[in-house]
């Protein structure tokens, strides 16, 4: 599996990539500018991510806005619906506005955090990857 990890604070992305390493290949990116690009050149050179957790917070451009883009370019690049990668947002905001416009933009799922290993197994599982992690 590719996974895209798009978080801003270095304490919560060391810990998330911990979390996730043993489940495939991890990129990060550090604002939603980065994420676009890492997005954008995975789907030109046809190895797409299959899942991204995104933060809201983050300089330069928040993870909703990412979120749009990200759909923007799947729908772009006639990306199947079914075929699209699964986006879980990550984020301390728990207000009703922010979960309904992450669902309405079409992210997968939604982890308030801090995210914990058996939350993101759990959320791997209901998102269809059955795979165990490697170790």
């Amino acid at each position: 599996m590719k996974i895209l990890i798009v978080e801003d604070d270095k304490v919560t992305l060391k810990t998330m990539v911990e979390l996730l390493k043993d489940y495939g290949k991890v990129d990060t990116a550090e604002n939603g500018r980065e994420a676009i690009k890492f997005f954008l050149r995975a789907v030109r050179e046809k190895r797409r991510y299959n899942l991204v957790f995104l933060d809201i917070v983050m300089p330069e451009m928040n993870g909703q806005r990412v979120l749009k883009k990200i759909r923007s370019i799947e729908e772009k690049n006639e990306i199947d619906k079914e075929k699209r990668t699964k986006v879980v947002m990550t984020t301390a905001m728990t207000d009703p506005k922010n979960i309904t416009d992450a669902f309405r933009s079409h992210c997968e799922s939604y982890l308030i955090k801090p995210v914990m290993k058996e939350n993101i197994a759990k959320e791997l599982s209901l998102l269809g990857f059955t795979d165990k992690p490697t170790k």
